[in-house]
């Protein structure tokens, strides 16, 4: 697939979302963060909105589950039109099972990583995976600095995935901007989700393509 970037709409706005979506075409997938006040202490959207959202755009949308009880939840985002959902790996208790039902239901399966959460442990899950999210901020809020403590994982992850020989993903999500990407990018990951970064701009789908150009070069 090559450089692929993901706007976040966190910080779209978020009375406007389909319209707020539009102005991204260029975009590989829209990442929606779903929120749930308890995992991280925000709370965004559900089931309802996201399954709204799905039937007014084209693009894939990726839901991004910052939720406790993920086991439970996330199948029912495969249902309501993801593309691809993420789980964290820190509220989950079976993820090889969850990770085949997203699978089996026509989805692709990611699993995240908060910052302090190291990639080793879960060597052994990565062929049950389609993508794996290296967050380099904590979760919860947008417009975080971007966490350079996180690149040696980010780095780590790409060498297991080569070590078996895998067709995974790698994305990263927090404080990407036009000033971190490269680095990103050098270290390993292909996945790009920027949301203060694309919605802050004066054109979002122009950032959207300079994002590109910048992690392409690097990559």
């Amino acid at each position: 697939m090559g450089i692929q970037i993901t706007p976040s709409i966190l910080n779209a706005d978020l009375a406007r979302l389909a319209d707020e979506v539009a102005r991204i075409p260029s975009a590989d997938m829209v990442h929606v963060d779903v929120m749930d006040n308890h995992f991280v202490p925000n709370l965004t959207l559900g089931v309802p909105v996201f399954e709204s959202l799905s039937k007014a755009t084209d693009l894939p949308l990726d839901a991004h589950l910052m939720i406790e009880d993920a086991d439970r939840w996330a199948p029912a985002y495969v249902e309501a039109g993801a593309a691809s959902v993420t789980f964290h790996i820190e509220a989950v208790r079976a993820p090889v099972r969850l990770a085949r039902e997203i699978r089996a239901k026509g989805a692709r399966a990611s699993m995240a990583l908060k910052p302090a959460t190291p990639i080793d442990p879960y060597e052994d899950l990565l062929p049950e995976l389609d993508m794996l999210l290296v967050m380099t901020v904590e979760p919860g809020f947008g417009g975080q600095k971007f966490l350079d403590l996180c690149l040696p994982k980010i780095r780590r992850t790409r060498e297991l995935i080569a070590k078996h020989g895998l067709e995974m993903w790698l994305q990263v999500d927090g404080g990407v901007s036009l000033e971190t990407i490269e680095r990103c990018a050098d270290a390993g990951a292909d996945v790009f989700v920027a949301g203060s970064a694309v919605y802050s701009a004066d054109d979002p789908d122009a950032m959207i393509r300079e994002l590109r150009a910048k992690a392409e070069a690097a990559s």
